[in-house]
């Protein structure tokens, strides 16, 4: 089993002007402390389970590229970007950038937006939950277009591309959150390398679910990584987590996401590169 930090606050003694040094310790805190993966929000303004609306929130590529520079090992991904916030030749450049200058260590992490105050407050598109969902159907195929061999137009009902051109060429893996069993499952069965699951979800009944797109899609199941997001409170002990992760993997999650309550406290950084180290011979189920 796998272990990501994702650090979705940037509060920290000494104001905005902290940020910088404070969310380099955390990266590199991240790679350092032996986890496979580090993330962020894609979120313009600080969503309500996190914190106030003001409170500061970085854009997710750019501070991905300032970890690409202070790391050698995560893997570095949006959790998740919403799909029509971007046009999705510029977002397919801008991970296949992240990718290139990282040394092959990005993901994209996608998912249909639904944080509407955010969009609405600056000014970026937000469509009828249907028209996001096609729109991110569409994203995926222009990735998955851009990242292979065929360079030529695409033509969708909300997109089109002259030359779906990208170089340097680039593969990262493709990551969908959400559980919609209709629509959102379907696609990671259809597109995608990952799934991702908040925490709390039924996971054993949403996984089979994806089993069964896969099935009828002729897609393996066992070549999707199965991921999800969790938080770890203070006070819970690493073996309690890691008691915990190993209940995630007996239901077939490979890979556990976690949120502390302060990653740049070297507390939590040993307490992660431990609960790493406890969880990485832990078989998954169902693979």
């Amino acid at each position: 089993m796998k272990l990501g930090l994702s650090c979705p606050r940037f509060i920290w003694p000494g104001g905005d002007a902290a940020i910088a040094e404070r969310f380099a310790a955390v990266a590199r805190g991240a790679d350092e402390a032996g986890l496979h993966s580090f993330w962020v929000m894609d979120h313009f303004f600080q969503i309500p389970n996190f914190g106030a609306v003001t409170d500061p929130m970085l854009e997710a590529y750019g501070a991905l590229s300032y970890a690409a520079a202070l790391t050698s090992r995560v893997t570095l991904g949006a959790l998740v970007t919403g799909a029509v916030y971007r046009a999705p030749g510029l977002l397919v450049k801008q991970v296949s950038t992240l990718d290139a200058l990282s040394g092959g260590r990005a993901v994209l992490g996608i998912g249909a937006a639904w944080y509407e105050e955010e969009a609405t407050g600056l000014g970026l598109p937000f469509p009828p939950l249907a028209e996001r969902f096609t729109r991110l159907e569409e994203t995926l195929q222009i990735a998955r277009r851009m990242w292979g061999e065929d360079d030529g137009p695409y033509e969708g009902a909300h997109y089109q591309l002259g030359r779906t051109l990208n170089a340097p060429q680039a593969r990262p893996p493709i990551l969908i959150g959400g559980s919609g069993e209709k629509k959102t499952l379907r696609l990671v069965a259809q597109y995608a390398d990952a799934c991702n699951f908040l925490y709390g979800a039924d996971v054993r009944h949403k996984l089979a679910v994806l089993r069964a797109h896969c099935e009828r899609l002729g897609r393996p199941y066992e070549d999707i990584e199965k991921t999800l997001h969790m938080r770890i409170p203070d006070g819970r002990t690493v073996e309690e987590s890691a008691e915990l992760c190993a209940g995630l993997a007996a239901l077939g999650i490979d890979h556990v996401i976690v949120v502390v309550p302060d990653p740049g406290d070297g507390g939590w950084q040993a307490y992660l590169a431990d609960l790493a180290a406890r969880i990485s011979g832990i078989a998954t189920a169902g693979r």
